[in-house]
C-alpha cells in the first residue's frame, strides 16, 4: 500500500501518463494504418480501373499478357464470367500462391468492390484485393467476354510500417511513463518541501513555547496560505492562554482579599467569648461576595466554552421594561425609553443578564438618572443603557470591558462590584452575533450600547 502523498503522486502520474500513451499509440495505429490501407487501395483499384477500360472497349493486348501495374500494384488478373483468366501480368498466367477470388464480385449496383484477403497458405502474405466489372462493349454477345478485373497489391508494406511504429511505441513508453513518474516525484517533493517545514515547526510549538511561529514561504498559493492559517490560530492561541493566565492570576487576586477578610473576622470572633454580631455579619457579607465572584467566573466560562444561545424570538424593548419593574426602588431614578417593541432572535435569559450589569453599571456610578432606551437600527436590535456619572475616559473604553478591570478599583470593591459585570454582557454580545460598545453621552456621562442582529442567524 502507497501511503507517501509523494508516492502516490508519482504512481499516479505514472498510471496517467500510460493511459495517454495507451489511447494515444492505439489511436495513431490505427490512423495510420487505416492511411496506408486506404492509399494502397486506391492505387490498386486505379490499376484494375485501367484494365477494365481496356477490357471494356476491346483493347487487351493479344496474347492475355498484361503490362506490369504501376504503383507499387503485384498483380491484375481478368476473369470471364466463368472464372477463368483470360488475362494477367503475371508470365506465365495465373500464380499459384494467390486467395480464391470466387466471392468477391461487385454486388448489384456497384461496378467495384474492395477487400483485404487473408494468404492462401501458411507463411504468405495478406493482399488487398479490388474487383471491377468489365461487362465488355454494347451488343456484345459472346459468353466469353470478359467480366471481372482483380487487382492485387500484398500489403508488406503496410504490415511493416505498422509494425515499426507499434514497436516504437512499446519501447517507447516504459521510459516516458518512467519520466513522468520522476518530474511528479520531485515536483511532489519541492512543493511539500514547506509543508514539512510546517511541520516541523508545528511541532516544536508547545504550552511554554507558543510564541514560536512556522515558516512563511511566500507567495499567494494554497501552502503559503496554509502556513499563514496556522499562524493565524497560534496567533489566537497565544493570545487566548495569555487571557486565560491573566484571568486566573486576576481571579487569584479577586478571591484572595475575601477570603482573607472572611478568615481574619472569623478568627477574631472564635477568640471572643461572645462574638458580635457586626464582626459576624462582615464575615457574612464577605461570603456573599465571593458567592457572586465564584457564580460570575462560572458563567464566563459557560459562555467561553458553552453552546450557541438559543434562537428564540425575544422582545429587548420588553426585557428592558421587565428589569425596570424588578428595581422598585433604585438608588437614582430610572427610566425606560421604548416605544415600540424591538424583536430579536437569542436566548431571553441571557440577554436578560447583560441588560442587567448594564444598569447595574450604569447605577453605581450615576450621580442623579439612568436611561434605557431599546430601538432597531439598520438591522440590529440595540440596547442604549446611559448614566450622568463621571463617564469613561477615551483610553478606557476598550479597556473596561475587560475582566476585573476597574476604572475606580477602591470604589467598585465598596459598592461591591465583582469587575466582571461588563465583561459577562460583551461575551452574551458576541455569542449573539453582536457586541457593547462604550461610547460619551451627549450629555456627559457614560453611555453603553448593545447590539445583536434583528433577525435570525
Amino acid at each position: 500500500m502507497v501511503s507517501s502523498l509523494r508516492a502516490r503522486t508519482a504512481l499516479a502520474a505514472a498510471l496517467a501518463m500510460a493511459a495517454v500513451l495507451g489511447a494515444g499509440g492505439l489511436w495513431l495505429y490505427t490512423l495510420m494504418r487505416g492511411n496506408l490501407l486506404d492509399n494502397t487501395t486506391g492505387r490498386t483499384e486505379l490499376a484494375a480501373r485501367k484494365v477494365a477500360a481496356q477490357a471494356d472497349t476491346r483493347t487487351l493486348p493479344p496474347g492475355g499478357r498484361l503490362p506490369a501495374p504501376e504503383g507499387g500494384v503485384d498483380l491484375v488478373l481478368v476473369r470471364d464470367a466463368q472464372g477463368r483468366t483470360v488475362a494477367s501480368t503475371a508470365a506465365g498466367g495465373e500464380p499459384r500462391d494467390i486467395p480464391r477470388l470466387d466471392g468477391l464480385r461487385p454486388g448489384p449496383g456497384q461496378d467495384s468492390r474492395s477487400a483485404v484477403l487473408a494468404p492462401a497458405h501458411p507463411g504468405g502474405q495478406r493482399r488487398v484485393v479490388v474487383a471491377v466489372d468489365a461487362p465488355g462493349p454494347p451488343g456484345a454477345h459472346d459468353p466469353a467476354a470478359p467480366r471481372t478485373v482483380y487487382a492485387m497489391t500484398v500489403l508488406g508494406d503496410v504490415d511493416d510500417a505498422t509494425r515499426a511504429v507499434a514497436v516504437a511505441l512499446l519501447a517507447g513508453a516504459p521510459p516516458m511513463i518512467a519520466f513522468a513518474a520522476a518530474v511528479a516525484w520531485w515536483a511532489t517533493g519541492h512543493a511539500l518541501r514547506p509543508v514539512t517545514a510546517i511541520r516541523s515547526g508545528l511541532a516544536a510549538v508547545t504550552a511554554s513555547e507558543l510564541d514560536r511561529r512556522v515558516p512563511d514561504p511566500g507567495g499567494a498559493d494554497e501552502i503559503a496560505q496554509l502556513a499563514r492559517t496556522v499562524n493565524d490560530t497560534l496567533d489566537r492561541l497565544e493570545r487566548s492562554d495569555a487571557r486565560q493566565r491573566q484571568f486566573t492570576a486576576d481571579a487569584s487576586h479577586e478571591l484572595r482579599n475575601p477570603l482573607a477578610a472572611v478568615r481574619s473576622r472569623l478568627e477574631v470572633a472564635l477568640a471572643m467569648e461572645r462574638p458580635d454580631r457586626a464582626s459576624v455579619e462582615a464575615a457574612l457579607a464577605d461570603t456573599e461576595r465571593l458567592q457572586r465572584i465564584a457564580a460570575d467566573l462560572l458563567l464566563l466560562a459557560r459562555l467561553d466554552g458553552g453552546p450557541a444561545p438559543r434562537p428564540e424570538p425575544v422582545d429587548l424593548a420588553l426585557l428592558a421594561a421587565e428589569d425596570a419593574a424588578r428595581r422598585p426602588a433604585p438608588r437614582v431614578p430610572l427610566r425606560v425609553e421604548a416605544p415600540a417593541p424591538v424583536p430579536a432572535y437569542g436566548d431571553a435569559a441571557r440577554l436578560e443578564r447583560a441588560l442587567g450589569n448594564l444598569v447595574d453599571n450604569a447605577l453605581r456610578y450615576a450621580r442623579g438618572r439612568v436611561a434605557v432606551r431599546a430601538a432597531a437600527r439598520d438591522g440590529w436590535a440595540v440596547l442604549e443603557v446611559a448614566d450622568d456619572g463621571p463617564g469613561i475616559p477615551d483610553a478606557d473604553r476598550a479597556r473596561v470591558f475587560e475582566r476585573f478591570v476597574r476604572l475606580d478599583a477602591d470604589r467598585g470593591r465598596a459598592s461591591g462590584g465583582t469587575g466582571l459585570g461588563l465583561a459577562i454582557a460583551r461575551e452574551i454580545a458576541r455569542a449573539h452575533g453582536g457586541d457593547v460598545r462604550a461610547l460619551a453621552a451627549p450629555g456627559g456621562g457614560a453611555l453603553l450600547e448593545l447590539r445583536i442582529p434583528s433577525g435570525r442567524r
